[in-house]
């Protein structure tokens, strides 16, 4: 019989339930629940239908449901709405949704107690809606500052926190805690709770950061005396190289609200030491959610004693890329069990949005059973194995190499995907002399030393972003021509055809950066010809990823829309969910005539239909205006290719356009045909 070495498996980021599960029926809901089982994971957070709970509560306070409906965002941006960055954007949500989603819960919540997990319930962490500000005009009640929209715009940014100093906190705290009680019963005594999201306490003395967090710890222990709070946190100040200068960069601007991170020079031990020692021990437990890449509990002496699960976080807006750290997951959890006064008590996956990367998560399960470090070589084999159901040569071999290739980046860089497809940069080119420094000719080959920053907005600059390349293409481009090799040895195989699939896609995506910056250096050295020629097999490219996308379920547009409409109850709600699904993938957040929005493409996908109708119309647009103005030797014309593309994204939002939700072609063939035609000598 296995042992586990540490009690607990935690799963979820707070945002997944909307990158991921946002339109899940209780048949996902049910088949996912069943996976977690599978994996081990026996703490879930459980954020589903939260807004009834909420609606109800606040009825207490004097709240009306039309009040409300400025305060929740809609269902494809309720993440952020529940943590204060923002109100209204896609809503308002339906009585139909609240309802259902509340009954979805349940389900969701009997099936985990079914399977002996604990689930971990929302708290109270102070983010009300502005009409209780009128109704308790003497309450602590601040407006906090914009969160990522164009100009400020006060319909959707600058939210209202009640300070947990005020007795008012304890009462909303309690009631809702209570009110969960009513609704679900006692299922836990675990608690997520994010307080100064992105926010810094108003003072940096140690004593009155322990008295917030005392407020907050006693809001959940007047609902429950059993109550543990568990903390979801990350130091989000990666390294990042600029031109092999070191950077510093906060992300939590465009991820979400990331304890300690939001001002790394607030945060320092004595404010650290505060927070976690307001609530006594035993009573929270934080998730080091980046350990994959930036663990804190190596300089914060295990948090200071509280006890932690070590994290990984690997996914951002759940986009699509091949990436992995396996020797940093085989081997970082078993050096924080063993590390002298250690207080990690579990594993947690912490990606926000899943459906991507499959290896990573197996891998990163079963670390809740390992006692001593992983040998990786070994498992990789073995995992292949049980992939395909048997022991191929050239599988083994392909393995091997992205084991030592894209799974196991080290260069301490957040892997946010921005290849050209599907974040084209809002660059403006100039045909200057130096401009050769500018994009960087050999980019596709760049060291880590030469990594640009990854999280900041996309404002005009006149340096290319790059996209983040941490292997070899060379030795990628070998595993898939093993990967290839192999096809009719497993004719019939559906992993086998994901993973060739997205092999393929990964290969293709990363030539297409290179093609990208051969279009820009043939710009800046003014062959007119030569830029054509690069433009078209961007182009190209992108047709051609597409076909290859949509002879794969796990690659399609079509079902994200789908079960966005399946659960609207009007055509109204139809229409709004539909506008919900798109935006999230697209533009994201608000924009201008002329600036896109400041999370224009975080949520990318590689979806077929996607890269069809959106992304290549997008660089369409974009090469048609690069050529004419180098034929005409004008400047780009950065404002009206903004216009064009902004009013074509826009109306993408609102369109109904209907896409496949089934596969359609042969993979292998198509892969094998793409091969040939693109890497072949």
């Amino acid at each position: 019989m296995v042992q586990r070495p540490v009690p607990w498996s935690y799963y979820q980021n707070v945002v997944t339930s909307s990158y991921s599960y946002v339109w899940w029926d209780w048949e996902r809901w049910e088949k996912e629940i069943d996976w977690m089982a599978l994996q081990g994971v026996n703490l879930p957070l459980a954020f589903t239908g939260q807004e009834s709970v909420w609606q109800k509560v606040f009825k207490g306070f004097n709240i009306s449901k039309e009040e409300l409906d400025d305060f929740f965002g809609g269902p494809a941006f309720l993440a952020w709405a529940r943590m204060g960055n923002l109100h209204g954007w896609g809503g308002p949500l339906p009585q139909s949704w609240l309802d259902e989603q509340l009954a979805l819960q349940k389900c969701i919540l009997s099936r985990m107690l079914e399977l002996g997990m604990t689930p971990v319930l929302p708290s109270f962490s102070g983010n009300v809606p502005a009409a209780l500000k009128k109704r308790f005009p003497a309450a602590n009640i601040t407006r906090l500052g914009d969160w990522n929209t164009v100009n400020g715009d006060t319909r959707w940014c600058c939210t209202f926190l009640l300070d947990p100093s005020d007795p008012l906190f304890i009462e909303i705290g309690q009631a809702f805690i209570q009110q969960q009680f009513k609704e679900y019963g006692v299922v836990t005594h675990i608690y997520n709770c994010d307080t100064f999201n992105e926010n810094s306490p108003p003072t940096d003395d140690p004593t009155y950061i322990s008295s917030l967090g005392a407020g907050v710890y006693e809001a959940m222990h007047k609902g429950d005396r059993h109550a543990v709070w568990l903390m979801q946190r990350i130091q989000c100040d990666t390294p990042e190289l600029v031109d092999g200068v070191l950077f510093v960069k906060v992300l939590c601007s465009i991820c979400h609200g990331w304890l300690f991170s939001s001002d790394s020079s607030f945060w320092k031990p004595p404010q650290m030491k505060a927070l976690l020692h307001s609530v006594p021990y035993g009573k929270m437990i934080v998730l080091d959610l980046f350990a994959d890449v930036n663990p804190i509990w190596k300089r914060s002496s295990h948090f200071y004693g509280t006890p932690y699960i070590w994290c990984m976080l690997h996914n951002f807006g759940g986009n699509i890329e091949m990436y992995g750290t396996f020797d940093t997951v085989s081997a970082g959890p078993i050096d924080a069990h063993v590390s002298p006064n250690s207080t990690m008590i579990g594993v947690g996956m912490c990606m926000e949005g899943i459906e991507q990367n499959p290896v990573v998560y197996e891998q990163m399960s079963e670390m809740a059973f390992w006692n001593e470090k992983v040998k990786v070589e070994e498992w990789v084999r073995n995992y292949s194995h049980r992939r395909y159901g048997k022991r191929i040569k050239q599988i083994e071999a392909a393995w091997d190499i992205l084991y030592h290739t894209i799974y196991n980046c080290t260069d301490g860089i957040a892997d946010h995907n921005n290849d050209y497809i599907v974040e084209l940069p809002d660059f403006v080119p100039t045909l200057k002399s130096n401009t050769q420094n500018a994009i960087g000719g050999q980019m596709i080959k760049a060291s880590s030393s030469e990594r640009i920053r990854r999280f900041s907005f996309r404002e005009t600059s006149s340096d290319l972003p790059r996209p983040h390349l941490w292997y070899s293409p060379g030795k990628v481009i070998h595993a898939l021509k093993l990967f290839l090799d192999a096809g009719d040895l497993l004719i019939g195989s559906l992993t086998y055809r994901y993973d060739l699939v997205d092999l393929t896609r990964q290969v293709l995506s990363k030539l297409a950066n290179q093609v990208y910056v051969d279009a820009l250096t043939a710009y800046h050295s003014k062959h007119v010809e030569e830029l054509n020629v690069q433009s078209q097999k961007f182009i190209e490219l992108i047709k051609d990823i597409d076909m290859l996308l949509a002879s794969e379920d796990g690659f399609l547009l079509g079902p994200w829309l789908e079960s966005a409409k399946n659960l609207a109850r009007s055509p109204g709600q139809l229409r709004q969910y539909e506008w919900n699904a798109r935006t999230q993938v697209t533009m994201w957040y608000d924009n201008t005539n002329t600036n896109q929005s400041k999370l224009h493409d975080y949520a990318n996908k590689f979806w077929s239909s996607l890269l069809r109708s959106y992304y290549l119309p997008r660089a369409s647009t974009y090469f048609d205006h690069l050529l004419k103005s180098l034929r005409e030797n004008q400047s780009f014309p950065l404002e009206k290719w903004r216009r064009e593309w902004i009013s074509y994204s826009n109306n993408w939002q609102s369109g109904t356009e209907l896409y496949s939700v089934k596969a359609q072609g042969d993979a292998f063939k198509i892969s094998k045909d793409l091969f040939k035609k693109y890497l072949e000598p």
